[in-house]
């Protein structure tokens, strides 16, 4: 076996077996459905749980309260353009939110993806906002999660129109509550305390994010990143929910919880897989942030503790902060960045590769964008890739081509050393530095595709772009496996293909599995077969194994290997026959054929 079907075994079988180890690991994560409905009655929510607030009497700061039964409050309701929903008179809460721009499934008559939800739901996830009582002040002096506040000004949550809520202290403190909110998904809540008193008061306004148990849909899937997200002075943190519950227990703060003080910029919430919900104080803001777990109850929270408030008789004060709760979209996200929202493009989960990931992605987008198709902006994709690798493809090809043109300068080697491995070694390094070809340069290739493989299958699961993205006919989302099967003979029979996850799907796969098959195989097809039969083996179940493996795989995917396949298997083609060598395909196809023939009639006559 000369070298360069060695470096060529050995890097294919090295991605045969990175392929195989996380396709077992770390199968497709089935598709879950988003919950989309909300009860119109509720429970009061529970408070937020024990925080350390400076300045604040001990043992005042916010805390966890029991539930109380269940009861009806007025709403105010929420309508924009892409939003619809509802904030609760009790408690004051924004706990009622609807994407009318996105449905959970691809049929348009499902209903609405829901980000927020109140208690009494079946996955309560909500916002909720309040002073912690400091000096001369008590719990019941502060609005809690229980208060019944008012309405004081406006009548429903629109663009340019906000509303007001307001509740009056016993303690001679007036406190308002006023919501806006803009276009796209992001809110902003004003909280303003007013001192009528004749005492000098103090207390510290914040704001917190608490979802009851994991999300439903959550998928579990190492290549996605679901859970607690935070931003500290540019530092980011991802805390998965079940490393939320291995915090360690503060009991300053009452629960498990991790506390990290931010100087000047930062935001902090829970990421799904393609929607978000962060709390976002103003740039220049010193605060203290906190990821919690509250175990009795099963709570996940988030939260911002903003500087104490201090008012003399008479005084005021307010403080602002931002709410995003929406889809993932990256122009939407990018442009709050730029507008002062610190690093938020990173809430996206680009991943370890992200110096791939984010060029790849804006490449996409932009291509989608000019193209207007994503599966055509993918194979554009595929193209400039395979362009920009083309140099290295090239020298790896000629030297393909040049070790051919050596064989049998290599056979009388052989023939001459004999069993002499080391005299075979030195000559054949000597010939291949008297030739100017370097063997390994044929495995380039193959290894720099690799990390742009995982790269671009992290963009095309974790991209919002690709949610129910189409190509054309049956492919209508390009984030999922290809909806076609051998079971039902892609569509000509009248029964319904396999569902995805199952087992049937992974053995009936579907017409883009199948093409990514045949495309590795004529691929392999431009070069004889290897003369040891272990190889061959090796090389000839090598295409059908990557298909059954991929085929669970999104769409998109599998789109951009056969396109990759496609355009690698021209380009060598075209390159080997400028130098002389030409490929005999169709030879070599009928050779394989053969020799299973005779494969066949050896073990008959046995």
């Amino acid at each position: 076996m000369d070298n360069q079907n060695k470096n060529l075994l050995i890097a294919t079988a090295l991605s045969f077996v990175v392929i195989l180890v996380w396709f077992l690991l770390f199968p497709p994560p089935e598709t879950a459905v988003d919950q989309a409905t909300a009860p119109a009655t509720e429970q009061t929510a529970d408070a937020p749980a024990a925080v350390s607030v400076p300045g604040a009497t001990p043992g005042a700061a916010p805390g966890t309260a029991a539930p109380e039964a269940a009861i009806e409050t007025v709403r105010v309701p929420i309508d924009t353009p892409r939003l619809d929903g509802s904030i609760a008179l009790t408690g004051g809460r924004l706990d009622v939110l609807n994407l009318r721009d996105y449905n959970v499934t691809m049929d348009p008559g499902s209903p609405n993806v829901q980000v927020l939800d109140p208690v009494g739901s079946a996955n309560p996830y909500y916002a909720v906002y309040g002073w912690a009582p400091g000096a001369g002040l008590g719990p019941e002096d502060v609005p809690g999660p229980n208060t019944e506040w008012q309405l004081e000004q406006g009548d429903t949550l629109r663009v340019d129109s906000p509303v007001t809520l307001r509740w009056d202290s016993p303690s001679g403190l007036i406190f308002r509550r006023t919501f806006a909110v803009d276009e796209n998904f992001m809110f902003r809540v004003t909280q303003a305390m007013e001192n009528t008193s004749d005492t000098t008061l103090a207390a510290a306004p914040y704001g917190i994010l608490a979802r009851h148990g994991e999300p439903a849909d959550l998928k579990n899937f190492f290549v996605l990143h679901e859970g607690a997200i935070a931003m500290s002075d540019g530092k980011l943190e991802e805390t998965k929910y079940k490393n939320i519950r291995d915090l360690d227990v503060v009991p300053a703060e009452g629960a498990r919880a991790e506390v990290m003080q931010v100087a000047e910029n930062g935001w902090i919430g829970f990421t799904e897989h393609y929607w978000m919900t962060v709390l976002i104080p103003d740039a220049g803001t010193s605060y203290r942030q906190a990821v919690k777990y509250n175990e009795g109850r099963d709570i996940y929270q988030t939260e911002i503790v903003l500087p104490t408030q201090t008012l003399e008789p008479g005084a005021s004060a307010q403080v602002s902060t931002r709410l995003f709760s929406g889809a993932k979209v990256w122009e939407t996200i990018r442009d709050y960045q730029e507008a002062g929202v610190d690093r938020f493009v990173d809430s996206i989960d680009w991943g370890w590769f992200f110096f791939l990931t984010k060029p790849i992605f804006w490449v996409l987008h932009h291509l989608h964008q000019w193209i207007g198709n994503m599966g055509w902006s993918i194979i554009a994709l595929t193209v400039i890739l395979k362009a920009l690798l083309f140099p290295l493809a090239y020298k790896s090809y000629v030297s393909m081509a040049k070790m051919k043109e050596l064989q049998p300068e290599m056979e009388k080697l052989k023939e001459r050393a004999g069993d002499d491995r080391q005299k075979m070694q030195q000559e054949m390094m000597a010939l291949y530095k008297r030739e100017k070809v370097n063997p390994a340069s044929g495995c380039l290739p193959i290894l720099l595709q690799i990390p742009i493989f995982f790269s671009l299958y992290k963009v095309i699961f974790v991209a919002f772009e690709l949610r129910h993205a189409p190509w054309f006919g049956p492919f209508q989302d390009l984030s999922a496996p290809d909806p076609t099967s051998l079971y039902n003979l892609f569509g000509l029979l009248p029964w319904a293909a396999p569902e995805p996850a199952s087992t049937l799907a992974l053995v009936f796969i579907g017409i883009l599995p199948i093409l990514l098959g045949i495309s590795m195989w004529l691929q392999q097809k431009l070069n004889p077969a290897p003369t040891d039969p272990a190889q061959a083996m090796i090389f000839a179940w090598m295409p059908w194994v990557f298909m059954f493996m991929l085929g669970g795989f999104a769409s998109g995917l599998v789109l951009y290997w056969i396109t990759n396949n496609t355009i690698t298997f021209s380009q060598q083609y075209i390159i080997m026959r400028s130098q002389g060598f030409k490929p005999d395909v169709f030879g070599n196809i009928k050779s394989s054929f053969n020799r299973k023939k005779k494969a066949a009639g050896k073990s008959d006559s046995k």
